[in-house]
């Protein structure tokens, strides 16, 4: 067979894990130089930072204003934890599991919560659950983004606007790079080290107005950890909302968040990053087209994800590209059906998605040949 020639010319930047994710282009660690290290960060200069974070992730995503913004421990994970911990069991909940982070917080509320009445609504990697069978008389738990499976809800529209329960949706691979319904949303939790290429560890909770009335309402009946607890005496605890974290938070971290945050503003804020992100898929998609050999895990163009790119595609590709250099950490996810997972989010370059595309041909022929 013939083999599709090296390519002579390789990506500025090889990073394209889905997390943590390519640093924003340009980014020297001279940007950190403002950091407050060795700083209480309850101190009044390091809280000003905190709150900074907030008040610009807020601006950018065109948050509400009555919704509530807060730093909290353990990237997304710790966040969607906060959140199923916090707030259900006061009524039915319906979990939407279609990548392996949505059969993680499945297993949350059946295993660990053991919630009586719980409903788990699993759809195959490539596919959508039927969104039509929700219960929005009940809470619902779901993935805005499948960042395992390359998988999107379309929209919001399927969202009840009269819902009785809450919607906690966990939107860590689209936060700044798809635009969330916050009209239908009550719970968004994202981390800092996806779209915007940001340090790990520290995660974003979002809070609508119906999501802080339950909190101030409803106890849980179990015991919750002092990581989790957003209420004292049945009141919501505001000073997480204004850069009081629970925990002691890496103030690297924080400057490296807001030299992001300054950067999507300069790019053009959330549009700028959307269509970023959406180049990014577009040449993946313009490449797929025509070749036989690898095709989208997502099987409906409308759920295709901009950020995290799945292919079905041999699997040893990326070992071999990793060997060369060219392209780090784009094996599917360890959960996903064998294949590829290539990170569009805004702070790759469309240059280097399309200076990569050459190089999956040249190893897909050469694993063939071997």
């Amino acid at each position: 067979m013939a083999i599709a020639p090296k390519p002579d010319t390789r990506p500025g930047n090889p990073n394209f894990s889905s997390g943590p994710c390519a640093k924003r282009p340009g980014f020297m660690l001279d940007a950190l130089s403002g950091a407050m290290l060795g700083r209480s960060h309850r101190a009044s200069g390091p809280k000003a930072r905190l709150a900074e974070v907030i008040e610009r992730s807020r601006a950018i995503l065109g948050m509400p204003v009555d919704w509530r913004l807060g730093i909290v421990p353990a990237s997304d994970t710790g966040a969607v934890e906060m959140a199923l911990w916090s707030l259900l069991g006061a009524c039915g909940v319906d979990v939407l599991a279609f990548d392996s982070f949505g059969e993680g917080w499945a297993t949350d509320v059946v295993k660990q919560l053991r919630l009586a009445d719980a409903r788990v609504l699993a759809a195959p990697y490539g596919r959508l659950p039927d969104l039509g069978s929700v219960d929005f008389s009940r809470d619902v738990v779901f993935p805005w983004n499948g960042t395992t499976s390359g998988v999107h809800v379309p929209n919001g529209d399927w969202i009840a606007r009269d819902r009785q329960g809450l919607t906690i949706c966990d939107a860590t691979s689209a936060a700044f790079a798809m635009r969330l319904a916050w009209d239908r949303l009550d719970v968004v939790t994202w981390s800092w080290q996806k779209v915007l290429g940001g340090e790990a560890a520290h995660g974003m909770l979002a809070l609508s107005p119906r999501a802080v009335e339950r909190l101030e309402s409803y106890r849980p009946p179990w015991p919750l950890p002092k990581v989790f607890r957003l209420t004292s005496g049945g009141k919501l605890i505001e000073g997480i909302f204004k850069g009081e974290t629970i925990n002691t938070p890496s103030m690297l971290c924080v400057e490296d968040a807001l030299d992001g945050l300054r950067w999507a503003e300069q790019v053009g804020g959330l549009d700028g990053l959307i269509a970023r992100s959406e180049a990014n898929l577009a040449a993946v998609a313009r490449w797929v087209a025509h070749r036989e050999w690898a095709d989208f895990l997502a099987e409906d163009p409308a759920t295709r994800s901009c950020t995290s790119i799945c292919l079905n595609a041999p699997k040893q590709i990326a070992a071999l590209l990793e060997r060369e250099g060219v392209a780090y950490d784009i094996a599917s996810y360890r959960d996903a059906p064998p294949g590829l997972r290539l990170w569009g989010g805004a702070t790759v370059e469309t240059t280097d998605i399309e200076t990569l595309l050459p190089w999956l041909d040249w190893a897909h022929d050469a694993a063939a040949a071997r």
